[in-house]
């Protein structure tokens, strides 16, 4: 690792995940690695996953399901977002199956024999994103698809407020079932929980849960989760800053007495957000303030006693939760691992097996 600061993501913990959700519904779990994963390695993931019988992975787009197939994934994949009848020979040959979601997608791709393709049919139970609201507009769908010999595998929608509601969730559960039996067609895969909801909604509908963030440890609902990620850098420089000087651009920190500011190689430009000024990192057994304003690479820390440049920083992980740095960057924590940038290295950690990645070099 030639710059000190690394994201580390502890696969074991993301197995003990997986087998608390499978234990808790007792179905088959999709995960979602969307975005690199969030951030997290799509590929490293899929791997680690597919060893303990994850066969299902759901992506937001083609170009992120095809670099699982480059990388030689050959489970199932979902697109779970938009995909374009131009690149309807590709989804047949890697094996893809796409979301129907519009009459406007199902016009253009019924227009074409789809014989190999698979599809599963995405139902907008009140969250508004992408889906067919009715019954009618879903058969509708269905049997134009079938008619250009499509293969109708599942149906699913989105629970917009699992982590706060638990009767708005069992209102869309309620709208879902109704088209779905409905629609009377034998689906290989009836989805609907994310995370949130596996760990705590049971119902005698779906066969498969999509478990995205709950991967990583993190949920409304704790349920045995352990948090897998941690984000840490090492100090390169530490020094005494004497009284009423000024800290970084703008001179938004003076300091006011003599005090100990080491600067960390992470900044903006790593996912650190100039947000994060005057939030708490650890260290050394202490908790330090980030003073001045985030650079783009750099940073600087407040402390109340010296440390040496051997130390490990710590921005979330163990003494600093992920949810909380969330909480208090007015974020989620999808959004923070989502954004550190592919120039942090990335350490995987499995038992006492630890090996390092930097997509910069590949």
């Amino acid at each position: 690792m030639h710059r000190q600061t690394w994201f580390e993501i502890d696969l074991g913990k993301i197995k003990h995940n997986i087998q608390q959700v499978q234990s808790f519904q007792q179905k088959e779990v999709m995960a979602i690695l969307k975005a690199n994963a969030y951030g997290c390695g799509d590929v490293q993931l899929a791997e680690t996953l597919a060893d303990i019988g994850i066969r299902f992975i759901g992506v937001s787009s083609v170009d992120e399901a095809l670099v699982l197939r480059k990388h030689g994934f050959q489970g199932k994949i979902l697109v779970l977002g938009g995909s374009n009848v131009e690149d309807l020979e590709v989804l047949i040959q890697n094996h893809i199956t796409v979301t129907a979601y519009s009459n406007e997608w199902v016009k253009e791709f019924s227009q074409h024999d789809l014989t190999g393709l698979r599809i599963h049919l995405k139902l907008n139970t009140g969250m508004n994103r992408i889906g067919f609201s009715s019954f009618f507009e879903t058969k509708a769908a269905l049997l134009s698809l079938q008619n250009k010999k499509a293969q109708i595998d599942g149906i699913f929608t989105h629970y917009y407020l699992s982590d706060s509601d638990k009767e708005n969730t069992a209102r869309q559960f309620h709208d879902f079932k109704e088209i779905v039996t409905k629609l009377e067609h034998p689906f290989s895969y009836i989805h609907a929980d994310n995370s949130d909801a596996s760990l705590y909604f049971k119902d005698d509908l779906t066969n498969m849960v999509r478990v995205g963030i709950g991967l990583y440890g993190y949920s409304a609902y704790h349920n045995g989760l352990q948090e897998a990620l941690s984000l840490y850098t090492k100090p390169i420089m530490v020094k005494i800053v004497r009284a009423g000087e000024t800290i970084g651009y703008g001179a938004t920190y003076t300091t006011e007495k003599d005090e100990v500011i080491a600067t960390l190689p992470i900044g903006y430009a790593d996912g650190l957000l100039r947000i994060n000024q005057g939030r708490k990192v650890y260290v050394d057994g202490q908790y330090g303030t980030l003073v001045g304003r985030i650079c783009m690479d750099q940073c600087m820390v407040k402390l109340e006693k010296k440390i040496s440049l051997e130390d490990t920083v710590e921005i979330f992980g163990p003494h600093i939760s992920l949810n909380q740095m969330a909480l208090e960057t007015h974020t989620i924590s999808y959004e923070i691992i989502s954004l550190i940038t592919p120039r942090v290295t990335r350490v995987y950690k499995d038992g006492d097996m630890s090996w390092e990645i930097n997509w910069r070099h590949h």
